[in-house]
């Protein structure tokens, strides 16, 4: 590693921590959890105001660093937050607020400050409610939003992409992690050592420029909700059994990818993310690592990764996640590029899944089955989509599976849930397939450029998998061969 990033390095890792160390606790740490807590405080203070609210919680969470307050103003010095101390920073509320936002990494790799959604995924709470406050702020002054992109994901990813300018680029963001009980999460705890750029800060910083970006854009006759339910109709939805994803208008959370990349995509974001870091050297007064030659190259790199990773892929749902037994035997590693995608549907669970609650059950019920009753090493799909807006994972991109007879080595096994005789997948569903799996495995080497689609029943013959509908579909994509 250079000079440069042995120092950005140690500077890095000195700004994440003294800005997120503190200390916190257990609770139980879901977004319901929270929504329930802000809606607590918004009725016991009637009148008060999204934007007062947001600003209470940040001050609460000791979030007033130099750049917040750059954009944001201080928390402490705001008048419309002086009042509000009584009402929310009495013991129990600050306890609460101050653990479920206050993010940190421990030695031991748990995450803190970040809560479970109910689609599944996890949410640092800290730049989804900056982009909020900051959405809030230009529509109560009539302004136009400034910081929402350096608040919710330029430091973070700018920060992240330089700390580690010397390491692959895939290594430059993530991980994931699991938490320790879906229905009770209290501890989630990370697959491998973090970046300054987790999936949860990343989640949480596309969910704030989201939201805030549709508050700042609210008309002057309009005015915004009360924060539990902005937070509400993002992240609890109940989805049509017909038409799932497909009869949804409004921003919802499974949505997070292709809303924040309509949003953020149109702006220079190799410019916004110099604009952004050369604001934290100026304030940090660190300008010197701007003579680093290596800096532009760096978030070139880091920005094609974060482009490949979080936008033409979808979100997968990992094993941990859904609640996956171990494989019985040493699963056998697949290699790659593949050069087939089989194209499977469940037909038992017969009806599509329109939650990760039911998702998640449908994968425990079919691993089970073909584990117990089939008496096979694991769930045989290497991904199974859902009608949630998710993809959840099987076998995965590197072992073997076992979904289709005698062609297992050579290509990717996904099946969408439910019985598609008759009827079609979502659109939704079908795209996340046909596109964002796709595109995913080319572009991650997973995929062969030339792979060839076929339906299961074109190459083992006593099925009529994935179903009449389905395969008529499939007959018009992209890669498929007859």
């Amino acid at each position: 590693m250079s000079l440069f990033g042995v120092k950005f390095f140690v500077l890095a890792f000195f700004y994440f921590f003294t800005v997120s160390s503190r200390p916190t606790g257990v609770h139980l740490r879901n977004m319901d959890s929270f929504i329930r807590a802000v809606r607590q405080v918004e009725d016991s203070n009637p009148g008060l105001s999204p934007l007062a609210l947001v600003r209470a919680l940040r001050r609460t969470a000791g979030h007033d660093d130099m750049m917040t307050i750059h954009f944001l103003g201080g928390s402490y010095n705001l008048t419309d937050a002086a009042g509000l101390e009584t009402a929310i920073l009495n013991a129990s509320s600050f306890s609460f607020f101050d653990k479920a936002i206050h993010h940190i990494v421990t030695d031991h790799g748990e995450e803190r400050g970040v809560v479970l959604a109910p689609d599944g995924t996890t949410i640092a709470l800290a730049p989804l409610l900056l982009g909020i406050e900051s959405g809030l702020k230009a529509k109560m002054e009539g302004t136009t939003a400034v910081g929402i992109f350096p608040l919710t994901l330029g430091r973070t990813l700018g920060l992240s992409f330089l700390s580690l300018q010397d390491f692959p680029a895939f290594l430059r963001l993530g991980p994931n992690g699991c938490w320790d009980n879906v229905e009770r999460p209290k501890v989630f705890k990370l697959s491998r050592p973090p970046t300054l750029a987790t999936d949860a800060l990343i989640n949480g910083g596309m969910d704030g420029a989201i939201l805030g970006t549709n508050l700042s854009n609210l008309s002057a006759s309009e005015q915004p909700q009360a924060l539990s339910e902005i937070l509400k109709g993002y992240y609890s939805f109940v989805l049509s059994e017909e038409r799932g994803l497909d009869a949804v208008t409004s921003h919802v959370s499974p949505r997070r990818r292709e809303l924040s990349r309509s949003i953020l995509e149109t702006l220079d974001l190799h410019s916004q993310l110099m604009e952004t870091l050369t604001l934290v050297w100026k304030l940090e007064k660190t300008e010197w690592i701007a003579l680093d030659t290596g800096v532009s190259k760096a978030i070139k790199d880091g920005l094609k990764t974060f482009v490949h990773k979080y936008w033409d892929c979808p979100q997968i749902i990992s094993r941990c996640q859904w609640g996956a037994k171990p494989p019985r035997d040493t699963p056998i590693p697949l290699s790659l590029p593949l050069q087939f995608l089989y194209i499977h549907h469940t037909y038992e669970p017969s009806s599509p899944c329109l939650s990760f609650t039911k998702c998640s059950r449908n994968m425990r019920s079919m691993q089970r089955f073909h584990q117990e009753d089939r008496g096979w090493n694991d769930i045989g799909y290497s991904f199974v989509v859902g009608s949630d807006g998710y993809i959840y994972e099987g076998s995965g991109w590197n072992l073997r599976g076992r979904h289709t007879r005698n062609h297992n080595s050579i290509g990717y096994g996904v099946s969408i849930i439910g019985n598609y005789t008759s009827t079609l997948p979502s659109r939704h569903a079908m795209n996340l397939l046909r596109h964002r799996l796709v595109q995913c495995a080319v572009d991650g080497g997973g995929l062969a450029a030339n792979f060839t689609i076929h339906g299961h029943r074109q190459v083992v013959n006593y099925t009529t998998c994935p179903g009449d509908a389905l395969f008529s579909e499939i007959r018009n994509w992209e890669h498929f061969q007859g």
